[in-house]
Order: C-alpha cells, then structure tokens, then sequence
C-alpha cells in the first residue's frame, strides 16, 4: 500500500505548469484552469473536486455561476472574475445556467488511454473491499498489515494513523476532509500523477507496486 508516488515528476509537472501561466500567451478558459491545478500538484484537481461536492448541498451534481466562482476561489485559484466566467460559459453548454460538474471535472482531468484508466480502476477496486464505491480505513484493514510499517514498528503511529495517512494523501487542500475517497477522487489524483509520466509501462509499473497488483 505504500505509494510509489514519482515526487519529482509531479514537481516537474508543477513547475512546468507555473511557467506556462507566466509565459503571458492566451490560453483556452479550460486548459488554464487546469494549468493552475498542475501547479499545485496531484492534490490540484482534487482539492477542486472536494470543494465542489461539498457545495453540492442538494445532490444535484451541478453548480451555478456563483457556486463555481466560490469554488475556484475557495481553494485560491488564481484567476480573475472575468476570467472565471468565460469558463463557466464554457461548459454551461445548455445556456441553463448551471453546469455538471461529472462532465466538468472530467474535461478537467488530463486525458489518459484506457491502460492506465485500467490499472487505476484495478487499484481501487483492491482497496475498496465491501465495494460501496468508497474507500475508507475499515476497507484498509481488510487488505493491508501495517506490521512490516517502520512507523507502526517504532510505536510512533497506530494503525489507524497509518491508515489515516494514507487516506490524506487523497484529501490534501479538500476543505472538509472525511476520511473517505470515492472512486472520483481517486481517479482526479491519479490522473495529475498520470499526466507527469510519458511512459505507460513505467506508470503500469508504479502503480502494480504500490498496490501489489
């Protein structure tokens, strides 16, 4: 269970991200967007994500033009009102005043082949037991020893703190952190970490050893 996350790829990427929004070029509404959320790394689209399923108080699975502005400047986007609304526009396709944030968030997230959504959805599917969707620390505990954790062997965390940690990873910048990852928000940090490695063997290789695929 112990992420084999490639630190400095995603630094690459974040850094890369920053000197593509300072280079001064007009860019489209959306790719700028997901430019600012590369620039604060894996946990960029994430923290978007968790700030609007919190907001989404009816279930609704949409925003309006003001709970998408509140969202983008929750988590401390840089981007400008006008800036904000020209993305807004954009994906409300319909002219209803409202968009879907499924299909926004997944326009949003980098691209990737079915390999890696493959592997991903794999990863997941090890770690959600009772398979309700989501994982949580019970599910953990079904499926990983924390025996061999140096941590765990020193007396310095729980089991539960290690499986709290991990968890984290997942909830960084989330406004409301729960101690539950859906399927989503898996997918939205792995799809970051995707987009910062070129070769699909290696991501493939990543993945199959941090989950024991």
């Amino acid at each position: 269970m112990q992420r084999e996350s490639p630190y400095s790829k995603e630094a690459a990427l974040s850094n890369s991200a920053r000197r593509e929004l300072a280079n001064g070029l007009d860019k489209d509404p959306i790719y700028k967007l997901r430019l600012q959320c590369f620039s604060r790394g894996a946990t960029g689209i994430l923290g978007l994500a968790r700030t609007f399923r919190v907001m989404d108080d009816d279930g609704s699975k949409s925003l309006n033009a003001e709970e998408f502005k509140k969202g983008v400047s929750d988590i401390g986007l840089a981007l400008s009102d006008s800036e904000i609304q020209q993305m807004f526009t954009s994906f409300d396709t319909d002219g209803s005043g409202t968009i879907n944030m499924t299909e926004f968030l997944v326009q949003l997230r980098p691209p990737m082949n079915k390999t890696r959504i493959g592997i991903i959805d794999k990863a997941f599917c090890k770690m959600d037991v009772n398979g309700d969707g989501q994982i949580t620390a019970a599910d953990l505990k079904n499926v990983y020893s924390v025996r061999e954790h140096p941590k765990f062997q020193s007396g310095e965390l729980t089991e539960n703190e290690i499986f709290e940690a991990f968890l984290k990873n997942f909830e960084a910048g989330a406004p409301n952190p729960d101690g539950i990852v859906t399927k989503e928000e898996f997918i939205n940090y792995y799809a970051t970490i995707s987009a910062s490695i070129d070769n699909d063997a290696y991501f493939d290789l990543m993945m199959r050893r941090a989950y024991k695929l």
